[in-house]
């Protein structure tokens, strides 16, 4: 028994079916023309290219950039390249499987698909052909405006030893929201500019809420129109058309109203006499021991330091003389680096003792540095009583008030000076008062250091410059003889003594003074702590006639003072601490005497009568021991 099925359908479904059947068996039958065509075609692409590449290095070369289309257009011939060339290896697999004069394979599915793949790439690589054409490749480079940097930054060592833990102080002050004005002080070389500096560098490494940092140079020799040309590029206001035809006060407005616009914190020096209103203040000291000598270390060299076994502790000795003042650990430090030998190091030991100015780099680097400290003090009243410091030995502790009846009996305090109408704004009155306002202004600018609260000193470094300035560069002027400390057994020549105007030779070991000085310029004369000091010629002091300050104290085996009648112009006798027995009559004729210290005379027996009361101007005794009657002449 059988069926019979049938199946009827129109044209157009039986025309449909075999386009379908005849589509199909197309990717079979073309699979091995299509592979060779996929394989020319895929040369021509690259050889295309080739060529285009060609022109993009030629034109990188010109420093021009290459299209992104082009960019793109190259990605994707690779891309296609490898997917092509995958489909040709395997090509000759699947064209072994073919039968029927490639009609039929023995698996037809598999030839089907891989058919298909291969005539769709062909497709691909023939339309990459024909968009492989371009009239341009690259285009020149227009350099894009880099951000403009907070800070410029400024050439700088590393921080220097001693100053991490002021900048880290600083810094974060800066992060205040009430910081307005920020100072710095301290003297010249040490350190104030090198700290700046690291905090205008740090602006480049640390994020903060400022726009831009305007390092500003405001010179001794100041040019207004050029700060205002430095302030105005930084915040972009020179290039507007306008700034040219401005004059000085509405370049100023433009200014302060674009700074206005913005948060700001102004760092600046504060002058010598501290007028500056300043939120903060800090001040930049001298490093301490510790962080000296590490630094000094660090310019010398471990290889100099052992090259002999003395020379540390010379070295060490050299180092304090710097008085912890960066630069001149530096600059000694480097010139030092070369010295070998223990003697070269005692040699310049000599020299830094004798002589600082000389030394390599002192008198043309650290003097001229510490110099500005002294040129920018207000007036030469301020700088004379600087000077006058360095009449003292290396590491003395002087007594204020001494200092000041010196100051007063030179005159440099008096009410008719006029340098000293800069303290009329000031509730002074009297001369000493106004000495103890002029010893504050230096040790505020950190030219004297307070070490008690009635003593002050000199840094080494400090002293060696202002006698540098007294006895050098200012001789004519001022001339200083200053031999104060040096261990001397005998007085200098006095033939040297003719045109100096105050001499030094405190602290020595002189036995006499039998020769007769010619000092006609002579104003002051310091003999202290002279403890060998037996005899004075009697005729030393006559030729000493402007002489006004004569300290003769701790001088512990003199015991007669003779010769003093010629001493018109004295003001100022200290014979404190001395085994001097009587007070000779011809005192009575120094009329001008203002101060007379006689502390510690307790061998003083015999006083002239009415030698004190004969004293008309003076205004200071100190510690006077009144003797009987019966002792009195």
């Amino acid at each position: 028994m059988c069926s019979i099925f049938q199946i009827t359908c129109d044209g157009a479904f039986f025309n449909r079916c075999l386009d379908c059947f005849l589509g199909k068996a197309a990717y079979t039958r073309n699979l091995q023309d299509n592979l060779v065509a996929l394989q020319t075609e895929l040369m021509k692409l690259n050889a295309a290219k080739d060529d285009l590449m060609r022109r993009v290095v030629n034109a990188e070369r010109q420093q021009m950039r290459r299209l992104d289309g082009v960019q793109v257009w190259v990605s994707r011939v690779d891309a296609v390249t490898t997917e092509a060339n995958e489909l040709i290896r395997d090509g000759s697999q699947e064209i072994e499987k073919l039968c029927l004069g490639g009609f039929c394979s023995r698996n037809c599915t598999s030839s089907y698909k891989f058919g298909k793949q291969v005539a769709k790439k062909l497709r691909d690589v023939e339309a990459l052909f024909a968009e492989g054409v371009f009239e341009a490749v690259a285009t020149k480079v227009v350099p894009e405006r880099a951000p403009e940097p907070v800070a410029d930054e400024r050439p700088a060592e590393r921080t220097v030893v001693g100053l991490q833990s002021q900048l880290e102080q600083v810094w974060r002050c800066l992060a205040e929201e009430s910081a307005g004005i920020i100072g710095l002080y301290g003297m010249g070389g040490v350190g104030k500019t090198t700290l700046l500096t690291h905090i205008n560098n740090k602006f480049l490494e640390s994020p903060t809420n400022f726009d831009c940092v305007i390092w500003v140079v405001v010179s001794k020799d100041l040019r207004l129109e050029k700060i205002q040309e430095d302030i105005g590029k930084k915040i972009c206001l020179v290039d507007d058309d306008l700034w040219k035809s401005k004059i000085f006060e509405e370049k100023a407005v433009a200014i302060l109203r674009r700074l206005g616009e913005k948060r700001f914190v102004l760092f600046r020096f504060i002058d010598v006499c501290g007028s500056m209103e300043a939120g903060r203040k800090f001040q930049v000291a001298c490093l301490s021991e510790k962080d000296a000598w590490e630094l000094f270390q660090e310019k010398v060299g471990e290889e100099t330091l052992e090259s002999d076994h003395d020379i540390v502790e010379l070295a060490q000795t050299v180092a304090k003389k710097c008085g912890g003042l960066p630069l001149a650990l530096i600059t000694i430090g480097r010139a030092m680096a070369i010295k070998k030998t223990a003697e070269e190091w005692r040699h310049a030991i000599e020299v830094l003792r004798r002589s600082a100015s000389e030394f390599p780099g002192l008198g043309k680097e650290v003097y001229p540095l510490l110099n500005f400290s002294y040129d920018s003090l207000l007036n030469e009243t301020i700088r004379s009583c600087f000077l006058y410091c360095c009449l003292y030995p290396e590491d003395y502790g002087i007594l204020k008030w001494d200092l000041i009846d010196c100051w007063i009996s030179e005159g440099f305090l008096e009410e008719s000076n006029r340098n000293l109408l800069l303290l009329a704004s000031t509730p002074i009155i009297g001369a000493e008062n106004r000495g103890y306002y002029i010893v504050g202004t230096l040790v505020h600018v950190c030219l004297l250091e307070e070490i008690e609260d009635d003593k002050v000193k000199m840094l080494d470094v400090v002293r060696d410059m202002a006698l540098w300035i007294a006895c050098e560069t200012e001789k004519e002027k001022i001339n200083f003889l200053v031999c104060a400390g040096a261990g001397l057994e005998e007085a200098p020549d006095v033939k040297e003594w003719e045109n100096v105007r105050r001499l030094s030779l405190m602290q020595n070991q002189i036995e006499t003074l039998s020769e007769v000085p010619t000092c006609p310029h002579f104003v002051t004369l310091f003999l202290d702590f002279n403890g060998e000091l037996k005899m004075i010629a009697d005729g030393f002091f006559q030729l000493m006639p402007s002489l006004k300050v004569l300290k003769m104290s701790n001088c512990w085996n003199l015991k007669f003072l003779v010769g003093m009648s010629k001493l018109g112009s004295l003001q100022l006798l200290d014979i404190s601490q001395n085994a001097i027995e009587e007070l000779p009559e011809e005192l009575k004729l120094l009329i001008n005497l203002t101060c007379l210290n006689l502390r510690g005379t307790g061998q003083l027996n015999k006083i002239p009568r009415q030698l004190i009361s004969n004293f008309s101007r003076l205004r200071g005794l100190r510690k006077f021991i009144t003797c009987a009657s019966s002792q009195l002449k």
